[in-house]
């Protein structure tokens, strides 16, 4: 879907290639293709593990993007509402895989106190750091990508996708709690394979 031939000029803004979107221009949906899948198919890869599944979440996104374009309300950005429909297309395939994981939402034991507790709170992704040469991204997006699926969806949603806690709970239909439990243990595995890069 990467390799339409359009001229993205064509619409000066935003505004005037949602304006064309919602008039049924079939040029603004190839446009819209074109700016915009190389973003949906990064959301998909990371929450998908999978190239094929990843194609199938960036034709899903932009099909119902245009069906459904009447009901994009602009309190968002046209980007931020595609981000969405990807997350939740990427979420349906991961539920059909249907994996069958160890309960991973049993309470961690520390205490707030404890060193490793506040190393796990203070200790933020930052992928776009550029003291961070290639060899520690490349082995952080190998560690997350290894990440059953349960904290990879989390960690994802929560560090690089910036939702809050209440909204990540609230797309995986999981408590809140559950969803810290998850991230706080995605992140001890995170900082396991990490820490000897950074010390």
């Amino acid at each position: 879907m990467t390799g339409i031939d359009i001229d993205l000029d064509i619409y000066p803004d935003e505004a005037s290639l949602v304006e064309a979107l919602k008039r049924g221009d079939p040029e603004a949906c190839a446009c819209m293709v074109k700016q915009y899948a190389p973003r949906v198919y990064a959301v998909a890869i990371r929450m998908l593990n999978d190239p094929d599944d990843a194609e199938e979440v960036l034709q899903e996104t932009f099909i119902s993007a245009c069906k459904n374009i009447q009901k994009f309300e602009e309190r968002s950005a046209l980007g931020t509402w595609l981000h969405r429909i990807a997350t939740n297309a990427a979420l349906m395939h991961l539920r059909k895989r249907k994996h069958r994981e160890v309960s991973l939402d049993e309470p961690i034991e520390v205490q707030a106190g404890d060193d490793i507790y506040r190393e796990i709170q203070d200790w933020t992704l930052a992928p776009d750091d550029h003291a961070m040469n290639s060899e520690v991204r490349d082995v952080l997006e190998k560690a997350i990508s290894e990440l059953p699926e349960t904290l990879r969806t989390v960690f994802i949603l929560r560090e690089i996708e910036g939702y809050s806690t209440e909204e990540t709970a609230q797309i995986l239909g999981i408590s809140i709690s559950a969803a810290k439990v998850r991230l706080h243990r995605a992140r001890l595995r995170l900082r396991q394979i990490l820490t000897p890069y950074f010390t």
